[in-house]
């Protein structure tokens, strides 16, 4: 059941052994009464009832512990002055968490929320990237995450190392994540599984295709006709798909040069022995293709 809570009965229920800061207290009791409003307004008599609270814009600097609301699946904290959010480390069944536009100097404790899908972190004060991203591995069902506008975004690689570290992602920065970017970061990152990704041999070839859940498998190719002839320098591996191809290709870093001749200006014995000064000598036209 909600409770009406008192400045001093709740105190005294909540640190019976200590006493804390007076701003501290008002900060505190202010979210109090931010949550006390919102469970009038949508008629909730217990907690166990409450899947959803709506907390933005309500200028909080702090919240009080929200693990008396068991089943919270929705929790809007957006455009407030949050700093940290310790309140969180109990709410285990929080699916959607929106806690943009805050000044969030730390994630700590959100690796408890397994279930969440959702998370919005944009416009914040976020500085250590492998901090942010030790704690967001903990959720394995994340798909959703939004980090831009942090001091962490000026990391060169940082799209491609969110990538990397968390491949369940499939919308980064409200952009989906690409193919090319999963290859990308693989070439960056994992170099023993690009080398892999290359090497082909034994008429096999590695399936390139990307699951974050299987590790890496190899796959039998469509044999060749024996009247089909190669040269010993051509790759005589065949790719399903043409992608595939070009990956490979553009990791060995191969050239083509393609030359032709404009045999009209190449002048023929007795014009070079006439040939005048200043004449205009033969052209030819190089292709060189990557």
């Amino acid at each position: 059941m909600a409770l009406s809570w008192t400045p001093v009965n709740h105190w005294s229920f909540a640190f019976p052994f200590r006493r804390i800061p007076r701003n501290l207290e008002m900060a505190l009791l202010r979210s109090l009464k931010a949550i006390e409003n919102q469970l009038k307004i949508c008629g909730h008599k217990r907690d166990i009832d409450v899947e959803e609270l709506f907390l933005s814009q309500k200028e909080l600097t702090e919240v009080i512990d929200l693990s008396r609301f068991k089943k919270l699946k929705y929790l809007w904290l957006h455009h407030n002055k949050l700093h940290e959010i310790g309140f969180l480390t109990r709410n285990y069944c929080l699916t959607e968490l929106y806690l943009n536009n805050n000044a969030i100097f730390g994630i700590e404790g959100l690796c408890n929320l397994t279930c969440l899908s959702i998370l919005l972190l944009h416009h914040n004060e976020l500085r250590d990237i492998s901090a942010t991203v030790k704690e967001l591995t903990g959720m394995p069902n994340l798909r959703n995450l939004t980090l831009y506008q942090n001091p962490l975004c000026q990391y060169n690689l940082y799209r491609l190392y969110i990538i990397y570290h968390l491949p369940g992602v499939k919308l980064l920065d409200r952009n989906q994540v690409t193919e090319k970017e999963r290859r990308s970061m693989i070439t960056i990152f994992d170099h023993k599984k690009a080398h892999i990704i290359q090497s082909i041999t034994f008429g096999k070839k590695v399936d390139a295709s990307w699951n974050p859940k299987l590790p890496l498998r190899q796959k039998l190719v469509r044999r060749l006709p024996s009247d089909f002839a190669f040269g010993d320098s051509v790759d005589k591996t065949v790719f399903d798909d043409p992608e595939d191809a070009v990956f490979v290709r553009s990791m060995k870093r191969s050239i083509m040069a393609i030359s032709s001749m404009n045999w009209e200006t190449v002048p023929t014995r007795e014009e070079k022995y006439f040939q005048e000064e200043g004449t205009e000598p033969a052209k030819m036209f190089t292709l060189t293709l990557r």
